[in-house]
């Protein structure tokens, strides 16, 4: 006997094949296992997912960072590419571009004339790298954006009570687990679900900016700037008009070091 399916009933059978498809794309699909070939972090709590991402960053040899910060109410972008023994890369406030580079315990800055002063001296840096003696103020209020743990530290900090968020999220192509802290309003963070379970993308509690995390473990060539494009001025520089990008009193990123229980943004 031949068996008759109305037309009604295939229909529906159809669109519930197609709506399951669309659904285990995004890790909750009428029976797929959202966590087939991840790493498995998913099935942790909030707390222990915050806790092995925060691991794994601590043990990564490199970092590329890029995305926003705001600090002392200043809003600054950033693009750099870090390692244990320095840093590279480009931060931007409203007022400026800087280029920095630290190789070892050696920063280099490269800015525009107009931040270095009206001086005549202070004129010959503009463009230029100029070698930043580690006595200098400047030389500190830099150095934590090319400083790998300072700057994780600050950005990998949560705020309040943890949650997970159940459906899966991407951050560009790779599939990610994101936690939260305070309903959103104490950051966000989302977590690799492949590999290892780097951190991936940190949305910073108050709107402070977010920042994408990539690269971990890849090699940061770092070398000093050729003779002909650095500058030495010894031991003190020039009065720069503010001494940090945009005025604000310190340019590297604070933020909470706790483990979203509590703990108070920039204490």
């Amino acid at each position: 006997m031949t068996a008759y399916f109305p037309a009604a009933r295939l229909r529906r059978a159809a669109f519930a094949g197609v709506l399951c498809a669309g659904l285990a794309v995004v890790g909750t699909g009428c029976g797929e296992d959202p966590d087939k070939g991840t790493n498995g972090v998913g099935k942790l709590s909030a707390g222990q997912i915050e806790g092995k991402a925060k691991a794994a960053a601590g043990a990564a040899a490199s970092v590329h960072l890029s995305g926003t910060l705001v600090s002392g109410g200043k809003t600054f972008t950033l693009d750099v590419r870090l390692g244990k023994e320095g840093g590279s890369g480009e931060v931007k406030s409203q007022e400026d571009t800087f280029q920095l580079l630290r190789v070892g315990e050696q920063l280099y800055l490269k800015a525009s004339a107009a931040f270095w002063g009206t001086s005549e001296a202070a004129g010959k840096l503009g463009d230029k790298y100029v070698k930043v003696p580690e006595s200098d103020p400047t030389y500190k209020q830099f150095r934590g954006f090319t400083d790998m743990h300072v700057l994780l530290d600050g950005l990998l900090g949560l705020d309040g009570k943890l949650a997970k968020v159940e459906n899966y999220t991407k951050v560009g192509a790779t599939r990610a687990v994101q936690v939260t802290a305070d309903q959103g309003k104490g950051g966000k963070l989302s977590v690799s679900l492949e590999g290892t379970p780097y951190p991936l993308r940190m949305e910073r509690a108050g709107g402070a900016g977010a920042v994408d995390l990539s690269d971990w473990g890849k090699p940061v060539p770092l070398q000093a700037p050729p003779a002909d494009q650095t500058l030495d001025y010894g031991s003190q520089l020039p009065t720069t008009k503010d001494k940090e990008p945009g005025g604000s009193a310190s340019p590297a990123p604070g933020g909470s070091k706790g483990t979203g229980q509590g703990s108070n943004p920039g204490q």
